[in-house]
C-alpha cells in the first residue's frame, strides 16, 4: 500500500510538471529607428506606413518551432519580444531619457537583451545625439554589465547597413569605426555578437542595388502611400519586406550563437 502511494504521488508530480506552462522568456530590443516598432506610434497607418523596423517583425521568428533551434539561449518554449528601440536615439540618449532604466525595472533572469546602436551615435552633425567612439564603447559596456547583473543575457549587434555606399556592385559600410567598436566590446567582455553590418551588406549585395532600393528601403513613388503623397527617398529605413529580411538575419545570427554557447 505504501509503495502504491509513493508511485501514485510520483506520477502526479510528473503529470503536474508536464501540465505547467513554462514562463515566456522576454527578448528586449534596445536601439534606434532601424529596430523600432512603429505600430506603437499613434496613427501609424496614416502617418508613417510603410516604414518598419526589424524589431517590429521579429516576433514571427520566435515561434515555438523556431525556438527549438535556440534552446541554449532561450530557456523556455515561448518568447515575448519587447521592442524598446526608439528613432533618433544613440547609446547615450537612450540612457539619459530613462529608457534603459525602464528596461532594467522589468528585466529578469534568463531574459535576453539585444543591443543595436550606431546610426545616431555617429551623427557628428547632430550634437544632441552624437557619441564618439570611446563614449560609444562605454555605454555599450554599461548595457552589457547591467544586463548581466540581472542574470539576463546581453547580445551585441553591429549597426545594420544603410543602402550606401555602393561600388562595383558591392555594398560597403557607412558606419566608419562603429561596427569595429562593437566587436571590441564583445571581445573585451566576452559577449555574444551578431555582425549585422557585414551580414546585411552581403545579403543586400546579393540582391543588387536596384532591387534593394525599390523593395527593402524607403524609396517610394509619389501617390502610393497616404503618409508620403510626394514619395520618399530614404536609404536608411526599411519597408516591411526589408525589415523582415533583416529580422531573419538577426534570427540566423542567434542560431549561430546558440551553436557555440
Amino acid at each position: 500500500m505504501k509503495k502504491y502511494f509513493i508511485t501514485a504521488f510520483a506520477l502526479a508530480i510528473v503529470l503536474m510538471s508536464f501540465s505547467m506552462k513554462l514562463k515566456p522568456v522576454k527578448v528586449y530590443l534596445i536601439g534606434d529607428s532601424t529596430v523600432a516598432d512603429y505600430t506603437l506610434d499613434e496613427g501609424y497607418l496614416q502617418k508613417k506606413y510603410p516604414i518598419t523596423g526589424w524589431g517590429q517583425v521579429f516576433q514571427q521568428f520566435l515561434t515555438k518551432n523556431s525556438l527549438k533551434k535556440l534552446t541554449n539561449l532561450i530557456k523556455s518554449d515561448s518568447a515575448l519580444v519587447i521592442d524598446k528601440a526608439k528613432g533618433g536615439r544613440s547609446t547615450r540618449t537612450f540612457f539619459e531619457e530613462g529608457r534603459w532604466k525602464e528596461v532594467l525595472s522589468t528585466l529578469e533572469k534568463n531574459d535576453l537583451v539585444l543591443i543595436q546602436f550606431g546610426h545616431n551615435d555617429a551623427a557628428k552633425d547632430k550634437p544632441e545625439r552624437y557619441v564618439d567612439i570611446p563614449g560609444y564603447k562605454t555605454f555599450l559596456s554599461m548595457y552589457v554589465k547591467e544586463t548581466r547583473e540581472k542574470g539576463a543575457l546581453p547580445i551585441l549587434i553591429t549597426p545594420v547597413t544603410r543602402n550606401y555606399p555602393w561600388k562595383d556592385g558591392k555594398l560597403g559600410s557607412a558606419h566608419g569605426e562603429y561596427p569595429q567598436a562593437v566587436k571590441d566590446v564583445a571581445k573585451e567582455l566576452n559577449v555574444p555578437i551578431i555582425d549585422l553590418t557585414s551580414l546585411s551588406a552581403a545579403f543586400f549585395t546579393a540582391k543588387g542595388n536596384d532591387f534593394v532600393s525599390k523593395h527593402y528601403f524607403m524609396n517610394l513613388d509619389s501617390g502610393k502611400y497616404e503618409a508620403y503623397p510626394k514619395g520618399q527617398k530614404d536609404n536608411t529605413h526599411f519597408q516591411p519586406e526589408g525589415a523582415k529580411e533583416v529580422a531573419r538575419l538577426v534570427y540566423e545570427g542567434l542560431k549561430e550563437i546558440n551553436k557555440v554557447k
